[in-house]
């Protein structure tokens, strides 16, 4: 994947329901590229032009107060597509923002009406349950899977959102992921030239040949269990 430019994209809304008339509030973007966060973000609050129902205050602390001076949706259309063009957009359940963003877009004078035809879409929810099956794949445990920092994250934000799965995709496609069925992936943490150290200590491994005496005493142990197996001895058959 290096050498592709990534988004990592999440939006507040009015309320959960689109078919409701709820519209989007606040946008917030993370560029990565060669798998590195590039520092370059994109956040806007949008003026809904209606009323944010209770339950979804209650998520991100945005009041309709907060949002009477801020732009609609049109007004910073142009700015979020420029932002995204031509970038592999992954977003926590895509099919959500998905929805609201294109739902803001058949609202505006814009001919634009599907993101696909401006960046390639991923939802990283599918991607995290293909490889997490049965377990919890919200943003909040994937931090906690993979050891991510979340403390500021007290109400949901789409800027912090999209920073903290920003950093979620990275350890998903980029940490150590355990073999064992059913432990906690792992990534190695520890500083750069500890891992360098610990890289050169592996040597490779020696090759000693048994002696003509170890391989007389091998064979007869072999002998002995092929006479006291009903199915013989499986080693002998594959001599």
């Amino acid at each position: 994947m290096n050498g592709i430019r990534i988004v990592a994209l999440d939006t507040e809304t009015t309320g959960a329901e689109l078919g409701k008339g709820h519209r989007i509030i606040e946008i917030g973007c993370v560029e990565i590229e060669n798998r590195k966060l590039t520092g370059r973000e994109f956040r806007r609050l949008v003026n809904p032009g209606r009323s944010i129902d209770l339950e979804a205050y209650k998520v991100h602390g945005i009041s309709e107060e907060d949002l009477a001076d801020k732009p609609s949706f049109a007004e910073i259309e142009a700015e979020l597509v420029d932002f995204i063009s031509g970038a592999e957009v992954i977003m926590h359940n895509a099919g959500f923002d998905v929805g609201f963003i294109e739902n803001e877009l058949s609202l505006t004078p814009s001919p634009l009406a599907r993101l696909e035809t401006v960046c390639e879409v991923t939802d990283t929810l599918q991607m995290a349950k293909s490889r997490h099956p049965g377990q919890r794949n919200s943003i909040d445990a994937l931090c906690k899977r993979y050891d991510i920092d979340a403390s500021a994250r007290e109400k949901h934000g789409a800027l912090l959102d999209a920073q903290l799965l920003a950093r979620v995709y990275l350890a998903m496609t980029g940490g150590q992921i355990s073999l064992v069925l059913g432990e906690e992936p792992r990534v190695d943490k520890r500083p750069a030239a500890a891992r360098r150290k610990t890289a050169a200590s592996r040597a490779a491994l020696t090759r000693y040949e048994p002696t003509d005496e170890e391989k007389a005493a091998h064979e007869a142990l072999l002998n002995k269990i092929d006479t006291l197996s009903n199915d013989g001895c499986l080693w002998l058959k594959k001599m």
